[in-house]
């Protein structure tokens, strides 16, 4: 997002789709563990709404290896019915569901287990499946020859099923280690949540930008949840100094770590648009982020900012070889994914969220980027957005309330109506820019960075302002 000299926006086209309302998980129901075919075992959890739901079912082959496989059960209510699944093809007749292996997960050896899973609707009720098949067979957990017997210790006070209340007031300290759960970012209770927050501009440029000082005022006088931090691959950026920008970003890692924020590590690419350009850099990055931060609850990772000119299936083949560079350090983490035409879903060239619905990443715990600038990017977006949330996990990670240039005057009318959406969808989202670059997005005036007081309006841009305000009205996560 910038030239290489002076920081300067580009961005999004135009498109077009139609819209449909999202779901939001709100209720977590008991899981059914179902022992139930010689060969297998299956549990089966589900988050529940009014008249939606997702499931997550995990099979356990306890048989003979198998290279491609079935797994099929019936509703007990005709009302219930698989709305979009993950990670297995899914059919539905009646009450009775298939989800069929994909390439990546057919082969099952003895003792092996996979996670699948869908969103679904319900009306009526909304009970659990009880009997499971795997291939045709029943699945009853037993197997030919059964372990020996163990007798247990004596029993002692169980584990709660569910984090104790948190003890702190910050984002991090109620919601601790995020996670995605359907097509919604939750929290440890398995609640829906909504991050709000702002993006630093480059490092190379803003770095005075970004100091204890300005962290205090984001944290305690915007009272944001997030800290997005964009650090450029190109432009003067990581490409010519990698050890000084990964302790750039690791610095401010931790600053909004101890003041509860969370930080969103954003690989910024955009010159060139092809991310398999900077595939080796990403590796090299990730793979170090990723082993020093493993172990902190506030790290979320995007592995690239806006790819364009390239195809979906470019885009999804480097986050399928990234991801795993990150999860070999940091299983947990959620992981945010580009999409094509700048981040737009594909609506920028014209395309939609369809190819990514068809062809999602084969990987768990991840989200897809929407990024949109309110001055150009209108009612199409918003309406693809829309269908999108009904079908995807998506995170805004980058938003201005100018045109895509990045300069201009704000646009109110346009940015209420994007941020009224997300905050009924509950997507989360980072405002471009936290800074005092000379352009409409800035939240800072010019000057500001240097002088160093950055609390209350008068140092505020329109931008400024208006972003602040939006963001310190009270999150109200949930914690049960």
């Amino acid at each position: 997002m910038f030239s290489t000299s002076r920081p300067s926006r580009r961005h999004l086209l135009v498109g077009g789709a139609v819209g449909a309302l999202a779901l939001a998980a709100t209720a977590v129901m008991p899981t059914t563990d179902a022992m139930a075919a010689t060969g297998c075992a299956v549990t089966y959890t589900t988050n529940s709404w009014q008249g939606g739901f997702t499931a997550n079912v995990t099979v356990k082959n306890l048989g003979d290896p198998v290279n491609n496989w079935t797994l099929g059960f019936s509703f007990p209510d005709g009302g219930q019915r698989v709305v979009q699944g993950w990670s297995a093809t899914w059919q539905q007749s009646g009450a009775a569901v298939t989800a069929r292996s994909l390439d990546y997960n057919g082969a099952l050896g003895t003792g092996a287990s996979t996670t699948v899973g869908f969103n679904g609707s319900w009306t009526g009720s909304n009970p659990n499946p009880t009997s499971f098949t795997l291939n045709g067979t029943v699945c009853t957990g037993g197997t030919s020859t059964p372990p020996p017997t163990v007798t247990p210790p004596p029993p002692t006070t169980p584990p709660p099923t569910t984090p104790p209340p948190p003890t702190g007031t910050t984002p991090v300290a109620i919601n601790g280690q995020l996670r995605v759960c359907g097509v919604n970012l939750c929290n440890q209770y398995g609640r829906p949540i909504q991050l709000r927050g702002m993006s630093t501009h480059g490092l190379q440029w803003f770095a005075n930008c970004y100091t204890d000082t300005s962290l205090n005022a984001l944290a305690n006088d915007w009272q944001a949840d997030l800290l997005r931090i964009a650090m450029y691959v190109q432009e003067q950026g990581y490409e010519t100094n990698p050890a000084a920008f990964t302790n750039q970003v690791n610095t401010l890692v931790d600053k909004a770590e101890a003041r509860g924020m969370y930080a969103l590590i954003d690989f910024h690419t955009l010159t060139p648009g092809d991310p398999t350009y900077n595939l080796d850099r990403a590796k090299t990055f990730f793979a170090t982020v990723s082993a020093r931060n493993a172990a902190k609850k506030n790290v979320i990772y995007e592995i690239t900012n806006e790819p364009n000119g390239v195809s979906w299936s470019t885009i999804r083949n480097y986050a399928e070889q990234v991801i795993p560079v990150i999860r070999a350090n940091d299983p947990d983490a959620v992981i945010i994914v580009g999409t094509r035409g700048w981040s737009s879903l594909g609506v920028s060239d014209g395309g939609n969220s369809d190819e990514i619905v068809n062809n999602p990443v084969r990987a768990e715990n991840i989200m897809y980027t929407f990024h949109f600038y309110a001055a150009s990017h209108k009612d199409n977006y918003r309406n693809e957005v829309q269908r999108a949330a009904a079908r995807l996990p998506l995170f805004v990670t980058e938003f201005g309330t100018v045109t895509y240039t990045g300069d201009g005057a704000v646009d109110t009318a346009s940015s209420n109506a994007w941020l009224d959406l997300l905050d009924r969808l509950k997507i989360s989202y980072a405002n471009w820019t936290f800074s005092d670059a000379p352009e409409g997005s800035a939240a800072l005036r010019p000057g500001t960075c240097a002088a160093g007081n950055f609390t209350g309006t008068s140092v505020l841009t329109e931008s400024g302002a208006y972003l602040r305000n939006r963001i310190r009205t009270p999150d109200n996560f949930p914690t049960s």
